[in-house]
């Protein structure tokens, strides 16, 4: 059988880290791009503009969820 050390991931706990403040910035970023509007999506879906702010709100909400776990460890490899 093989043992825990064996079963751990091969990538550095640095660049797990650096990808996940990455994902962060990605997440809160798309979401305040949802809520400027900079690609148009507000005008395409006419009927229910809201969406972009729905998703904005959500994304940036998920980004700063996801802070909050990187911050306390939640789920990340020891």
């Amino acid at each position: 059988m093989e043992t825990d050390d064996k079963r751990r991931s091969v990538i550095p706990k640095g660049a797990l880290i650096a990808m996940a403040i990455f994902m962060i910035m990605v997440y809160i970023g798309m979401g305040i791009l949802f809520f400027i509007d900079l690609f148009g999506w507000g005008r395409m879906a006419q009927p229910w503009p809201v969406l972009n702010y729905v998703c904005g709100v959500i994304l940036i909400l998920y980004g700063i969820y996801r802070g909050y776990r990187l911050y306390k460890g939640i789920g990340t490899p020891v």
